[in-house]
């Protein structure tokens, strides 16, 4: 096994779920984990992690494998502070949601060896709440885990061999295409349904208070188009800025179709909307 100890940087949700998958799964090596003090200490008392440290240059001391699962502008950071001392059989890998600055930042730390030493990747997993007091061991269970390899990067062989094979175990489905073709397509599958599920909670506040029994009211339909809104800010204000231009277009598209269905409430066109909205149903990969 050359993956004996593990570190993760961002002992929450997501590195905290990635933690308990691998011990579910039978990993025999240490995880130590990397956060706040108090984080720290829930994280080991959920047996997430073996040891922890608040500095994340003490944290990585003896790792094969350093997963960054923090939001994405303090992923970029820490590869640029945590890069150029990992011994050079170390991989460095990433959870964030976008993946263009990602790799341009690694790319700008490593140079030449950046396919040697990093590998960008994206679990398409998650819940409205934060934290490691959410972590699950089955978060990944089916679950899209995209990686987004650099030029000449070969994924067969070695620790990047042995790191996909864990993502197997832990019963996610490695998925791979370009860093930009990740942002594009999680803009419009994965950031675009937030915004509108935020805009969405927050005009129903707006227009009848915080305290409206709205969501007995609305029903399945309303509670499951308003879930997500309750996810952190702070997470998202990192993806609305890395992925800006992207997200602006997705936007900018639904506000169109938005602006036709009211326009045409009255119309033929509205049932023609609605037909071309089945189509979705028809999509590859759609569980009945």
């Amino acid at each position: 096994m050359a993956i004996r100890q593990i570190t993760v940087v961002g002992v929450g949700l997501i590195g905290g779920s990635f933690a308990l998958a691998l011990r579910k799964r039978k990993f025999a090596g240490r995880i130590v984990g990397c956060d706040r003090e108090a984080a720290l200490k829930k994280a080991k008392m959920r047996g997430v992690i073996d040891s922890g440290f608040a500095e994340p240059l003490d944290a990585v001391r003896g790792s094969q494998l350093v997963v960054l699962a923090t939001p994405v502008l303090s992923i970029v950071d820490l590869i640029g502070r945590l890069g150029p001392g990992l011994p050079a059989g170390t991989l460095l890998t990433d959870v964030g949601s976008t993946k263009a600055v990602v790799a341009q930042q690694a790319l700008q730390v490593f140079g030449k060896n950046a396919g040697k030493r990093f590998l960008a990747g994206h679990p398409m997993a998650g819940k409205e709440h934060s934290g490691v007091d959410y972590a699950d061991a089955d978060l990944f269970q089916n679950a899209v885990w995209f990686l987004t390899p650099l030029p000449g990067q070969n994924l067969n062989e070695g620790i990047f061999a042995e790191f996909a094979g864990w993502i197997d175990s832990i019963g996610a489905r490695i998925a791979m295409l370009p860093a930009e073709d990740h942002d594009r397509l999680c803009a419009w599958i994965s950031h675009l349904p937030q915004m509108i599920s935020t805009a969405l909670a927050a005009a129903l506040v707006e227009e009848f208070g915080e305290e409206a029994p709205l969501l007995p009211a609305g029903g399945r339909a309303l509670r499951e188009m308003t879930r997500i809104a309750a996810s952190p800010y702070s997470m998202w204000r990192d993806i609305a800025i890395s992925n800006k231009k992207n997200l602006e277009h997705a936007l900018l598209k639904v506000e169109q179709r938005l602006a036709h269905v009211r326009e045409n409430l009255a119309t033929r066109a509205l049932a023609e909307e609605f037909e071309l909205a089945h189509g979705l149903k028809k999509s590859p990969g759609k569980k009945e």
